[in-house]
Order: structure tokens, then C-alpha cells, then sequence
């Protein structure tokens, strides 16, 4: 497992903006690398410990939601410290248990090299017990959204899914996604940066406020 030389700002935790650390490891799917990942969207996902309760329900629902994610062509990434075959004896569990199968890759980072590199575990933490933190990582690269749960109240994928359909929404149509935002409601316009604009608006907010592509304020 390898990852590349993080600058003391990202061992201390990534901000929305910042390039992704590249690294290296071992997964359920044989070798994988955070750049050949690029060109498409990646969700890269912490859990505590195989075998628990919690992770054990996000990962089946995970599973079950997989082609939603695809379809937005949206690759699945998990990541914790345990081992390969921690990892591989607990997909085996869930497959019997619950009769699905999880095919997107679980990193291994039992030295949390990687866990460090992204902020999921601060400097002088020996485990990653409280760790449930999720990065929402653009085609570039980027890191345009994270979350951070505790360890004992599982993620909610319908809001991962709905994060991802904002995050694309916006970028296609250069818009940016009000309270409660779903898909196939309307965007809002940037702002207006013209003192012209501004008083020449109908009414008081439409300067700052309207939706995409409605030119009268409605």
C-alpha cells in the first residue's frame, strides 16, 4: 500500500476544493489507484470495522443501489482497516446473510495511511473507530462534497444519491441547488454582480434570487 507524500493540510484534513491524495492499496477487487479513477465521478466512503451492525446495513443497501450510482456513472469505493480477507470473509457473510453481492471495491489501510491522508483519522489516533466520512470526488479529481457521521448512525444512501444528482446538476447547467433540492425541480441562477441588474429587477430579490432559466423572477 502505497499513497503519495500528503501536504501537512491534508493530513489535517481535506476541504472541499482540494485535490484528492492519490494512493495505491489492496482491495476486494485486486490492486486498485484513486487516479484511475479519473474521468468519472467516485464516492470514497470510510466505515469503521467489518462484522458491525451499521456498516453492515449501509453496505447492503449500498449494494442493492449499485446501478443507481452506475448510471450516474458514479464508481463506489469503501475503505477501512481491516484486512483483505476481514473484508473478503464479511462480503461472503453479507452475500449468504442478505443475497446480494458487493462488487465495488473495499480498500485495506490497517497502517491508516490513507485514512490520515484524506483527515478521516487525526495524527495520534491508533484506530479508525469513530471514522464514517464520505468524499464525493469529481471527474478531475476534485473533492466538491463530504460528510462525516458517527459510528453509530449509518449514512443515508437516498442523500448520497441526491448529493451526487445536485453536484452534476449544477455543473451541467452552471446552476446551484436550493434547500431540499430533487431532481427535475429547477436550479437557482447565480447572482446578479451589476448595480444595473440590481435595480432594474421587478421585485426585490430577483437580482439574487430567481430560478434558472425563468427570465421574469417567478
Amino acid at each position: 500500500m502505497s499513497t503519495e507524500h500528503p501536504t501537512s493540510q491534508q493530513a489535517a484534513g481535506l476541504r472541499i476544493g482540494d485535490l484528492a491524495p492519490d494512493f495505491e492499496a489492496r482491495s476486494t477487487v485486486g490492486p486498485v489507484r484513486l487516479k484511475d479513477f479519473r474521468e468519472r465521478w467516485l464516492i470514497l466512503f470510510s466505515h469503521p470495522a467489518d462484522f458491525t451492525p451499521v456498516c453492515t446495513t449501509e453496505f447492503v443497501e449500498l449494494a442493492r443501489e449499485a446501478q443507481e450510482f452506475e448510471r450516474r456513472d458514479c464508481a463506489l469505493m469503501a475503505l477501512s482497516v481491516d484486512s483483505l480477507f476481514s473484508h473478503f470473509a464479511w462480503l461472503r457473510l453479507i452475500r449468504d446473510r442478505f443475497d446480494v453481492e458487493v462488487r465495488f471495491p473495499i480498500v485495506e489501510d490497517p497502517t491508516l495511511v490513507i485514512g490520515r491522508a484524506f483527515g478521516m483519522v487525526a495524527p495520534q489516533d491508533s484506530d479508525s473507530a469513530t471514522v464514517r466520512s464520505t468524499f464525493f470526488i469529481d471527474p478531475e479529481g476534485v473533492v466538491r462534497a463530504m460528510t462525516c457521521y458517527p459510528a453509530n448512525m449509518g449514512r443515508s444512501i437516498p442523500e448520497m444519491l441526491r448529493m451526487l444528482d445536485a453536484l452534476q446538476a449544477i455543473d451541467e447547467q452552471n446552476g446551484l441547488a436550493p434547500a431540499n433540492w430533487t431532481p427535475g425541480t429547477p436550479l437557482l441562477q447565480p447572482p446578479s454582480q451589476t448595480l444595473d441588474d440590481v435595480f432594474a429587477a421587478q421585485r426585490e430579490t430577483d437580482w439574487f434570487l430567481r430560478e434558472a432559466g425563468n427570465g421574469d423572477g417567478a
